[in-house]
């Protein structure tokens, strides 16, 4: 028998008067999977997660989770997710495992159950020692690290995380992938978004790259590189030599102020054409990567 998406949406639309935040997108999400969506600033990537969780009605289309309609079936749906939203909505006037018994209580976990599932889960997220201290002594990781324990009180089968790493540092972050890979192993399904592309990169098993209400490609990390940027890249100085030489050649470039970016099936041998006939300056080749997807999609220019 075949396996169900655990999500699925068919033309999904969210509108705001003439804004088209989300406009016609179609995915289907299976069980197990680590699943992103990118996209710049005002892509529709929160509004997506925010239909999901089934807390901003859609305009029109389809919208399944666990097989359940989420405009008719929500607290179904509610009962089975673990989200972990961009802000830090810890309950300051409590310590760490007293954020985590009182919301245990939303899910009818109570007493001693709820002491224990919230004990666990402080030493999931590496936190136990912190377990009586108040939010406000927390560190910015800590409190990230103390969200995803309690998107987990209810034992999920769905985590949505929207920017879960967002302000951590490098050694936090990694813990997090850590626990996040750990959680999928279990047997979670994950659904996130994120800025980080090397995040994308390390987590997810497929990804959307939206922009405009609109998902403009969907694929593996690794497949979505290699159709969009190349296995490797070019990058040379910017000059008119550079420019003339390479259209010469006929193969593909992007200018981005002083440097120029070469994609082609044969870097070595372009970097080697340049060096010996263009003048060029600087030349070197480097790994295509998401961002380089990223950034050939959507574009350059700053989103507020």
């Amino acid at each position: 028998m075949a396996m169900q998406p655990i999500i699925e949406a068919h033309d999904l639309r969210k509108d705001f008067g003439a804004l088209k935040a989300v406009d016609g997108i179609s995915f289907s999400i299976m069980p197990g999977e680590v699943y992103g969506f990118l996209g710049p600033n005002g892509a529709g990537k929160t509004t997506t997660m925010k239909m999901i969780e089934c807390v901003s009605p859609r305009t029109a289309g389809d919208l399944t989770v666990f097989g359940l309609d989420v405009d008719n079936n929500p607290r179904e749906i509610k009962r089975w997710l673990g989200v972990v939203p961009q802000d830090t909505n810890l309950d300051s006037d409590f310590s760490c495992i007293q954020n985590l018994i009182t919301y245990a209580r939303y899910f009818g976990i109570m007493g001693e159950e709820a002491r224990r599932k919230a004990t666990d889960l402080l030493d999931f997220v590496q936190l136990s020692e912190k377990r009586d201290v108040l939010i406000e002594k927390l560190s910015g990781g800590m409190k990230r690290r103390l969200i995803l324990a309690r998107a987990l009180v209810n034992s999920p089968r769905l985590l949505i995380l929207d920017e879960p790493t967002i302000g951590l540092d490098p050694q936090a972050r990694h813990l997090m992938w850590e626990k996040l890979k750990a959680l999928q192993t279990a047997g979670n399904t994950i659904v996130l978004t994120t800025h980080y592309l090397e995040e994308a990169e390390r987590l997810c098993d497929r990804l959307v790259i939206m922009d405009q209400g609109k998902i403009l490609v969907e694929g593996t990390p690794a497949d979505l590189v290699r159709q969009h940027a190349g296995a490797e890249i070019v990058e040379v100085d910017h000059s008119p030599d550079v420019v003339s030489c390479l259209e010469k050649m006929g193969v593909r470039f992007e200018v981005f102020g002083d440097i120029v970016q070469v994609f082609s099936d044969h870097p070595k041998e372009v970097a080697t054409r340049l060096l010996s006939t263009c003048n060029p300056g600087k030349v070197f080749v480097r790994r295509g990567s998401l961002e380089d997807v990223f950034l050939s999609l959507t574009g350059r220019a700053l989103r507020d």
